[in-house]
C-alpha cells in the first residue's frame, strides 16, 4: 500500500471503541493551506504543561483552544497569565480528555499529564486522528510505550516526545562528531542526574479538594484515599503514577546517552539504590547507580552507567544533570540541554564544542503542516525506548537483583517476577489496549 493511500485509509476510517467511550476522529490529517491555524489543546496545565502553553502559544499560526485538567482550581490563573494577559481569546475547559478527543475541531494535543497517563492519553488522541506531543518519560511502564509505538505507526499522525534535547543544534552536532569519531571509539556513557530534590515530609491521606476530578486523575492507577503528598508534583516519586527522578529529569540524559551511544535495549541491567537522608513519603529509591551492558555494540561492546543523586554532590566537568562520552582518543562531556566539550588525547586538550538551542515547538508544528511524522525530532519510537532504559534499572533496583534481558524477545530471561513487572494491571475502564 502507498503512503499516500494509507493516509487516505487512516483518514476515512471510523477508530474503535476506547476504554468502553466510542471516539471517532475527524481531525484534518493533510493541511488546506500555510495561513490555517493549528488548533490544540493542553492537557495537563500544571508542571511542564506550563511550559507547553508558553512554547505553543509563542507559535506562528497555532492556537491554543481548550484547556483539560482534572483540577478546576488551575483553569483560572492559567486563562489569567497565558491568555488574559497575552489579549487572547479565552479556551474552552475541560475535565475530561475524552471529551477533548471527541472534538473534531482540535488538530492536535499536548500532553503533560502525571508519567501513569501518557501512553493511554497518547494512544486515545491517535485513534481520535490528533497529532500528539507527549511528555517525558511517555511511558509509565515498557509494555504501554510499546503498545504507544503500535498506535503511532497505526494512525500515521505525528507524534513528538517531549525530549527537547533533540532538537537542540549543538546536542545534533555533538551526536554527528561522535559518530565521526571526535574521541575515537566510544565505548562508555555516563549520565547524570544530579538534582536538589528536598524533603518532602509526610502527610495524612484527606478528603479530595473541592474541584479535583480525583477518580479520573487516579485513571489506570491502583484505587487510593487521597493524599496531598501523591498529588501536584510529589507524585513523581510514588510508584503508582511516577519513575523517580531517573524517570523525570534523568530520561533526557538517558536518551542523549543512549543516542550517542548507538545502542538501543541492553542484554544486562544491574541497578542498586535506596533511600537515603531523607525520611518521607517518597517510595522511589532517591539514590541509584544502575549500569547496562550492550555486548553486540561497537568493536567490544558498550556500556552505558546512570547516577541519581539528590542532594549535595560535585559537578562533573560542569556537569550535574548532563552526559559523559568516553572514547579511546578522549572524552565529551555534555554539560547542559545545549552545550558540549570534548577533551582529546591523555592531557585532555579543549577540541570541538558548541552551544545552541533550537525550538522542538516548532519542529512539532512544521511537521503537522507538513503532513511528515517521519521529520519530528523525537520520534517515538526513540522516546519508547530510552523510557524502556529507565524502567528496567527501576525494576532491577526495586528487586535488588541484576537482570539478563532479550533485546529481541523485549523480556527478561528467566525470570518470571521480572517480567510481570514490564505490565501492569489497570482499572478499568482506563485501561492501555492490547490492540490499538
Amino acid at each position: 500500500m502507498s503512503e499516500q493511500t494509507r493516509r487516505d485509509f487512516v483518514r476515512n476510517t471510523a477508530m474503535g471503541a476506547v476504554a468502553g467511550v466510542v471516539m471517532v476522529g475527524t481531525s484534518k490529517t493533510s493541511w488546506a493551506g500555510a495561513n490555517d491555524k493549528v488548533r490544540v489543546a493542553q492537557i495537563g496545565i500544571n508542571g511542564r504543561g506550563k511550559d507547553h502553553l508558553q512554547g505553543m502559544l509563542g507559535q506562528e499560526g497555532v492556537e491554543v483552544t481548550t484547556l483539560c485538567d482534572v483540577d478546576e482550581n488551575l483553569f483560572e490563573p492559567r486563562i489569567k497569565t497565558f491568555f488574559e494577559k497575552r489579549g487572547l481569546k479565552t479556551p474552552k475547559t475541560e475535565v475530561d480528555m475524552r471529551k477533548v478527543f471527541e472534538d473534531k475541531d482540535i488538530d492536535a494535543v499536548m500532553v503533560a499529564t502525571p508519567n501513569h497517563w501518557h501512553s493511554l492519553a497518547a494512544i486515545w488522541a491517535l485513534q481520535a486522528g490528533k497529532n500528539v506531543y507527549v511528555e517525558k518519560p511517555c511511558s509509565h511502564n515498557v509494555f504501554e510505550g510499546n503498545k504507544l509505538v503500535e498506535a503511532a505507526k497505526k494512525y500515521g499522525k505525528v507524534v513528538q516526545h517531549g525530549s527537547q534535547i533533540r532538537s537542540n543544534p549543538s546536542i545534533q552536532k555533538a551526536v554527528k562528531e561522535l559518530n565521526d569519531g571526535v574521541i575515537g571509539e566510544v565505548y562508555m556513557a555516563r549520565g547524570l542526574c544530579y538534582r536538589w530534590r528536598g524533603d518532602i515530609g509526610k502527610k495524612d491521606d484527606c478528603p479530595i479538594p473541592e474541584g479535583v476530578h480525583y477518580d479520573t486523575w487516579l485513571g489506570p492507577a491502583p484505587e487510593r484515599p487521597f493524599n496531598p503528598n501523591r498529588f501536584h508534583y510529589n507524585w513523581h516519586y510514588v510508584w503508582d503514577y511516577g519513575n523517580g527522578d531517573i524517570g523525570n529529569q534523568g530520561v533526557h540524559q538517558m536518551d542523549v546517552a543512549r543516542w550517542g551511544l548507538g545502542v538501543e535495549l541492553p542484554s544486562k541491567v544491574t541497578s542498586m539504590g535506596r533511600m537515603f537522608i531523607f525520611d518521607d513519603q517518597k517510595e522511589v529509591p532517591n539514590v541509584i547507580t544502575t549500569a547496562y551492558d550492550f555486548p553486540n555494540a561497537g568493536k567490544k561492546g558498550k556500556m552505558l552507567v546512570f547516577d541519581v543523586r539528590p542532594w549535595c554532590t560535585n559537578d562533573e566537568k560542569e556537569a550535574k544533570v548532563g552526559v559523559i562520552f568516553y572514547g579511546s582518543d578522549g572524552y565529551m562531556v555534555i554539560s547542559s540541554y545545549t552545550k558540549y566539550k570534548t577533551f582529546l588525547g591523555e592531557k585532555g586538550t579543549p577540541g570541538p564544542e558548541g552551544d545552541d538551542e533550537g525550538d522542538h515547538y516548532k519542529n512539532f508544528v512544521d511537521c503537522i503542516r507538513a503532513n511528515t511524522p517521519d521529520k519530528v525530532n523525537a520520534p517515538i519510537q526513540e522516546g519508547a525506548t530510552s523510557s524502556a532504559l529507565c524502567h528496567l534499572g527501576l525494576i532491577s533496583a526495586k528487586l535488588d537483583r541484576s537482570l539478563s534481558f532479550d533485546p529481541a524477545k523485549g523480556d527478561f530471561v528467566g525470570d518470571a517476577e521480572a517480567s510481570k513487572m514490564l505490565t501492569p494491571a489497570y482499572r478499568a475502564p482506563f485501561v492501555v489496549p492490547e490492540n490499538v
